[in-house]
């Protein structure tokens, strides 16, 4: 049986596939690059999170290599301590001590001593949430919630505002997540956070978008008033067909102001099926929250004009190819992915589980509401309309 050489990876080595992954190139490239499968690859990064490793110095007060092979050489020339101590001019002691730690004066190698001194040297910072069993109890609470990271710490800002042993940054939870070394949040926390993932990605990863049909009579997202775009009125939706496996669909419709969100159980994605179904969610709002939808061109609301007439909602389209005009409802999807994942069949989800997936995030708190909840945002903007 032949036995493949093991692959030792030099320093730049290391370097540059911590270079090339922080640009955004998946672990087939960076394998190929190296002439390796990809999956020696992900032993690489994944001990780690994804993230890169610090890099690590050594301490001008550390013995050198060179150091080293100078009190090798005094060993074997029968120097006593004192005099390799001498000419290195450092104290007897140092020498002494460096001597005994590898085995005395008839085992002692330099490049071994060195090595394990490297090794030995690597004493990682103690995580803030290893030292604060409350916050660390506080933090894994919220993530069993489906909670982000960036949710809970803001969340602890507000909650804890004169207490700072309450606070933990949001890349502080992601790294105790991540760096499993780390021994501080379980590995089973990770399934809470919506990608799945198990280390970090690049934010140069590239994500390829699609494009979609025409409609008819479309009115362009141009012509839509100036007070949806402040978002200072409520009652403006954007809206979107969410895909799962087997051509099964979810309808998403958010609510711009407060990010509130409607999840409505379609059948298929023929547009009376759609139109159908969200006429029939919609006409149950009160008419301060009836005033727009905006869609992208998807065929699913090609009778948009019934849409209309049986709910007095006007509907604006996007620009083909163009999602970051919906880019409210986009982010919300990609919210709804934690629960739906894609490939996901979608036909046995019944509307009551969809219920409770949109009660949960409706009671989520936002970023970028101050982290306050839709539900109470939609609350209070519907309360000072009455």
């Amino acid at each position: 049986m032949i036995q493949r050489k093991r692959w030792r990876l030099s320093s730049a080595e290391k370097i540059d596939i911590w270079r090339r992954w922080k640009c955004g190139q998946s672990q087939h490239e960076i394998g190929r690059a190296f002439g390796r499968p990809h999956p020696t690859i992900r032993k690489i990064l994944l001990p780690c999170g994804g993230i890169a490793p610090a890099a690590r110095r050594r301490s001008r007060l550390s013995l050198t290599l060179a150091e080293r092979e100078d009190i090798s050489r005094g060993i074997a020339s029968d120097s006593s301590i004192r005099e390799i101590a001498r000419l290195l001019k450092r104290s007897a002691s140092t020498v002494s001590r460096e001597v005994a730690r590898h085995e005395g004066r008839s085992a002692y190698r330099a490049h071994d001593a060195d090595r394990q001194a490297w090794v030995s040297a690597l004493r990682p910072k103690r995580c803030l949430l290893a030292g604060n069993r409350r916050l660390r109890d506080m933090v894994a609470s919220k993530l069993i919630l489906d909670w982000s990271p960036e949710q809970i710490s803001g969340w602890l800002k507000t909650r804890y505002p004169n207490n700072e042993s309450m606070h933990v940054s949001h890349e502080t939870i992601y790294r105790s997540l991540f760096i499993q070394a780390r021994g501080v949040l379980k590995k089973e926390l990770m399934d809470h956070l919506r990608s799945k993932r198990r280390m970090r990605r690049s934010r140069h990863a590239s994500e390829h978008g699609h494009s979609r049909g025409q409609i008819v009579d479309a009115i362009s997202i141009r012509e839509r008033p100036a007070e949806v775009e402040d978002r200072a009125i409520p009652g403006h939706w954007e809206g979107d067909l969410l895909a799962g496996g087997k051509n099964s669909y979810i309808a998403t419709l958010v609510e711009r102001h407060s990010r509130f969100l409607m999840l409505i159980k379609v059948p298929s994605k023929d547009t009376a099926v759609v139109v159908a179904a969200l006429s029939k969610r919609v006409r149950k709002l009160p008419a301060t929250l009836r005033r727009s939808l905006t869609w992208d061109r998807g065929l699913e609301m090609a009778k948009h004009k019934a849409f209309t007439v049986a709910t007095d909602v006007q509907v604006y389209f996007c620009d083909p190819q163009s999602p970051w005009q919906r880019g409210t409802n986009e982010n919300t999807n990609l919210l709804l992915r934690q629960y739906f994942p894609r490939g996901t069949d979608l036909a046995p989800i019944t509307q009551s589980q969809l219920d409770q997936v949109e009660l949960r995030l409706n009671q989520r708190p936002r970023k970028t509401l101050g982290f306050q909840t839709p539900a109470s945002k939609l609350q209070a903007s519907v309360a000072s309309t009455v």
